[in-house]
C-alpha cells in the first residue's frame, strides 16, 4: 500500500441505525462523501483522477443495484488497489430500538414498504448478516445519541493517527449481555464487589474510593498486568493485519463498579503506551440517557 494512500470508507448497515449521522460526521471531517452511490459506478470513480480528499461512500438497500455480492465485490476491488486504504464500516442497532425509531417517525421501512417495520427490519438483518461479520469496523448505535455516534466516528477516523488502530475500552453489565462488536472480553466479576458496602453502593467505578476498594483485591494487580500484557501482545498484530478499530470489553454484574474501574485504568494504561484509546461505560451512559429522557417528559 502506498504511503499516501487515500482512505476510502464504505459505510453500510440496516436502515435507521444512524448511517446518515455517520456520513455527516465524515463530511465534517473533510471527507468527500457520496450517499447511495450505485456500486456499478465504483470502478469508474476509481479509474478517474486521483481524489484530493479521503472518501466515504454510503450504500444500503435503497441503492439501485444493492446486493451483498455487489458490496463484497466492491470490497474485493478496493483491497486490490495499492493507492487506497479501504475499510468496510458497518453501523448496527438492536431490533427493538430500530422498531422504536420507525414507530416514532411513522416512516415506512424501505425493505417492506407495504408491511410492518418489524418485517422490514427482519428482512434487512437476514440480508446483511454476512456484511456485519465481514466488516473491518463495527459500531452498535443502540445506546448512542447522535452526539455520541459522531464523537466515536471522529475518534476512529478524524486524525492521521486513525490510519493506525483506534482502541475502545468498554465496560458493561453481564445482566444486559455482552455488547455486539466486542473483540476481546475480560470478566471482572471475581474482584471484590463494592455493591456489598453500603457506603459505596451508590457510587461508581469513577469514584476514587471505589477504585481503591477494587484495587485492594489480592488478585487485582496480577489480573491488570495480564490484561495490559495481553492487549500489548495483540494490538500490534491486529494493527499489522489492517484492522482499524479494536474493542475490549470489561464486564461485571451491574456494569457500575468493577468493570468501570478496570476500564478506566486499562484505557489510561494503553494511552500511556502510545495507543489511541478511548473509554465508554455502557450502563452508565444508559442510566444517564434514561434520566435525561425522564427529565424531558417531566418538563
Amino acid at each position: 500500500m502506498e504511503q499516501n494512500a487515500t482512505r476510502l470508507v464504505l459505510i453500510t448497515g440496516p436502515s435507521g441505525a444512524g448511517r446518515s449521522t455517520v456520513v455527516n460526521a465524515f463530511e465534517d471531517m473533510g471527507f468527500e462523501t457520496i450517499d447511495n452511490l450505485p456500486l456499478e459506478f465504483l470502478p469508474r470513480l476509481l479509474a478517474g483522477p486521483k481524489l484530493g480528499r479521503d472518501l466515504a461512500l454510503s450504500v444500503d438497500v435503497r441503492t439501485r443495484d444493492f446486493s451483498v455480492k455487489a458490496v463484497m465485490d466492491a470490497v474485493d476491488i478496493l483491497e486490490q488497489r495499492e493507492d487506497y486504504e479501504a475499510s468496510l464500516f458497518y453501523v448496527d442497532c438492536s431490533t427493538d430500538v430500530l422498531l422504536r425509531r420507525y414507530s416514532e417517525t411513522r416512516r415506512r421501512h424501505p425493505s417492506a414498504p407495504d408491511s410492518t417495520p418489524l418485517k422490514g427490519i427482519e428482512l434487512e438483518q437476514d440480508l446483511l448478516h454476512v456484511l456485519r461479520h465481514r466488516a473491518d469496523v463495527y459500531l452498535d448505535t443502540t445506546e448512542m445519541s447522535p452526539h455520541d455516534l459522531r464523537a466515536d466516528v471522529e475518534k476512529m477516523f478524524g486524525t492521521e493517527r486513525a490510519r493506525s488502530l483506534a482502541v475502545n475500552v468498554q465496560s458493561f453489565s453481564y445482566k444486559r449481555g455482552v455488547p455486539r462488536g466486542i473483540d476481546m472480553v475480560l470478566d471482572c466479576r471475581f474482584l471484590r464487589n463494592p455493591y456489598w458496602d453500603v457506603n459505596l453502593r451508590e457510587l461508581t467505578g469513577m469514584d476514587p474510593v471505589v477504585q481503591d476498594y477494587v484495587k485492594a483485591d489480592k488478585l487485582y494487580d496480577a489480573f491488570f498486568a495480564q490484561a495490559v500484557g495481553m492487549a500489548s501482545l495483540l494490538l500490534p498484530a491486529y494493527r499489522d493485519e489492517g484492522k482499524a478499530h479494536f474493542t475490549i470489553g470489561l464486564g461485571c454484574t451491574g456494569g457500575k463498579h468493577r468493570s468501570v474501574c478496570v476500564a478506566q485504568e486499562l484505557s489510561a494504561a494503553l494511552t500511556k503506551l502510545g495507543w489511541q484509546a478511548s473509554v465508554r461505560h455502557r450502563e452508565m451512559e444508559r442510566r444517564a440517557m434514561i434520566a435525561r429522557d425522564a427529565g424531558v417528559l417531566q418538563t
